[in-house]
């Protein structure tokens, strides 16, 4: 049994290909999950490109996707996920907070239409699945058990906890805290995890000119871990205007604070089994 993460996107709002932005990565939100055999994506952000030219290499033909929101950078790189133009591919995509908006196939389906974009959902010769749920569902994916959770983002989105092997990783972007009060949601949802992939747009310093934007600190995601008895913390989302110098400085305070916590960057790998 193996069970490991790897980045492909550790960006929010929109990819930024800059000298400035090499360190950590300027893909939006992707991440590959291997849990006993079964294939896992996170969100298809930018990233997606990248994670499904590495299918190809390695023959990977079959996965889940499961969004957390559909708002475009996480969504923006569905259209240029190259195994989904191979008939011999087959992926289910699910989303926890669209059956009341038409459903997950109609939201990407809008994405890539006229005049959005040249190439229409139905073009995909993959053998593509769309499932909607409820956020707070459960269900399995094989042997691997995944747990949701709604949180507090403009139009919903979704958090999983993945299980396997005795063993979890969360994944929980994007959210809004409320200062000085903790989101049950999530300390539900993250209790006793191994690692919790959290939204760290913003420092606390920035975050009072941001409520209302949906998005949460990396001291807030320390806060939550360390309440709810994490063993680490990776640091995600990371801003656009949050160059690489910048993000230095936040692994820095971010340590210092709580040795569980790291920043994410793409293509680094977490081993969970």
């Amino acid at each position: 049994m193996s069970f490991w993460v790897r980045f492909w996107g550790v960006r929010g709002s929109i990819a930024c290909p800059t000298p400035r932005h090499i360190a950590f990565g300027g893909n939006t939100s992707c991440i590959e999950v291997e849990a006993d055999g079964h294939r896992i994506i996170l969100d298809a952000g930018s990233g997606i490109r990248e994670l499904g030219d590495s299918f190809v290499k390695r023959g990977i033909q079959h996965a889940h996707i499961l969004l957390t929101h559909t708002h475009w950078d996480h969504i923006n790189g569905f259209p240029f996920f190259g195994p989904s133009y191979d008939p011999d591919c087959s992926f289910v995509v699910k989303a926890g907070h669209l059956s009341e908006m038409g459903g997950v196939r109609q939201i990407l389906a809008g994405q890539m239409a006229t005049p959005m974009f040249p190439v229409p959902l139905e073009t995909l010769r993959a053998n593509m699945s769309f499932e909607d749920f409820r956020a707070g569902e459960t269900f399995d994916i094989g042997t691997v058990n995944v747990q949701t959770a709604a949180l507090n983002h403009p139009q919903g989105a979704t958090a999983y906890r993945i299980n396997c092997g005795g063993k979890s990783v969360c994944y929980v972007t994007d959210t809004e805290h409320i200062p000085g009060k903790h989101d049950e949601n999530i300390l539900e949802l993250i209790d006793g995890s191994d690692l919790v992939i959290y939204d760290s747009t913003y420092t606390d310093a920035e975050f009072p000119e941001k409520v209302g934007w949906g998005h949460s600190t990396w001291q807030e995601g320390v806060r939550l871990s360390q309440r709810a008895n994490v063993k680490q913390l990776a640091i995600f989302h990371h801003a656009p205007e949050h160059e690489d110098a910048f993000m230095e400085n936040v692994e820095r305070e971010a340590q210092a604070a709580w040795d569980g916590a790291f920043v994410a960057r793409e293509r680094m790998r977490i081993t969970l089994i």
